[in-house]
C-alpha cells in the first residue's frame, strides 16, 4: 500500500442529521489534504466520538459549525503527525 489513506466514520448517534455528518466528513477530507505530505504511509480512520450540541449548533452546515470541525481536525492531526515524526 502507497501513500496514506483515510476513512471517516461519522455514527448517527453523535449527528444526527445526514447534512450535518457530511459536512463533518467534508471538513476531514479538506483538513487531511493540508496534512497528507507529513502523515505516516498507512491507512487511517478518523471517528467522531463526542456529538455537537445542536443547541450551540442550530444549522446543519453552518460556519460556526464547519470552523469548530476545523479547528478540532487540525489539533488532532498535529499530535498525530507529530506522533509519528521519529
Amino acid at each position: 500500500m502507497d501513500g496514506v489513506w483515510l476513512g471517516a466514520m461519522v455514527p448517527k448517534r453523535w449527528a444526527k442529521r445526514a447534512v450535518t455528518r457530511n459536512t463533518i466528513k467534508r471538513q476531514i477530507y479538506q483538513v487531511i489534504q493540508a496534512f497528507e505530505p507529513r502523515f505516516p504511509h498507512a491507512a487511517h480512520v478518523v471517528r467522531l466520538r463526542s456529538g455537537f450540541d445542536r443547541k450551540v449548533f442550530i444549522s446543519a452546515t453552518s460556519d460556526q459549525l464547519k470552523h469548530a470541525v476545523r479547528t478540532e481536525l487540525e489539533q488532532l492531526f498535529d499530535r498525530a503527525v507529530a506522533g509519528a515524526t521519529p
